[in-house]
C-alpha cells in the first residue's frame, strides 16, 4: 500500500498532526488487517466544530455537532478511498470528558473513520459495540 496516498489537512483551525508517518503506517496496517488491498486516496481534514457542523448540515442534513464525518469514495470493494473530517474542538472536549489523553482520543476517532470505510457501522447497539471493540483492538496495536 502506498503511504503517500494518506494525506492530512487542516481547515478553519490551526492544527498539525504529530507523528504523521507513524500514523500513516498504523492506518495502513489496520486496512491490511481488515483485508483491503490498498488505499487509493485517504484524506483527513482536521477542522473546528463550526466547520464540521456546516459539513454535517450541508451533506447529511444533521444539525448537530459531531467529532467525525466520513465520506466513502471507494470505487472498488477492496480498495479504500475517502475523506474524513475530524473536529479538533470535539476531540479536546471528549478527551477531557472521558479523562483520556487528547492524542488517544484523536487516534480513536481517526481509526473510527477508517473502520467506517472498512464497512463497520455504529448506529445500532450491537454495531456500536463491535466498532468500539475494533477501535480498542487497533489502539492497542499502535507501535508508537
Amino acid at each position: 500500500m502506498a503511504l503517500k496516498n494518506i494525506h492530512f489537512f487542516s481547515e478553519d483551525i490551526a492544527f498539525t498532526l504529530k507523528e504523521k508517518q507513524k500514523v500513516r503506517e498504523w492506518i495502513n496496517q489496520t486496512i491490511k488487517n481488515e483485508d483491503f488491498i490498498r488505499v487509493a486516496e485517504l484524506n483527513f481534514i482536521f477542522c473546528s466544530d463550526e466547520y464540521l457542523l456546516t459539513i454535517n448540515k450541508q451533506y447529511l442534513d444533521h444539525d448537530t455537532y459531531t467529532d467525525i464525518v466520513t465520506f466513502d469514495s471507494s470505487e472498488e470493494e477492496d480498495i479504500i478511498a475517502g475523506d474524513i473530517f475530524i473536529s479538533i474542538d470535539r476531540i479536546r472536549e471528549n478527551a477531557e470528558k472521558f479523562a483520556v489523553a487528547e492524542r488517544d482520543e484523536l487516534h480513536r476517532v481517526i481509526i473510527h473513520g477508517v473502520l467506517h470505510l472498512c464497512g463497520y457501522y455504529d448506529k445500532k447497539k450491537e454495531d456500536k459495540a463491535l466498532m468500539t471493540q475494533k477501535e480498542d483492538q487497533y489502539l492497542k496495536a499502535r507501535a508508537f
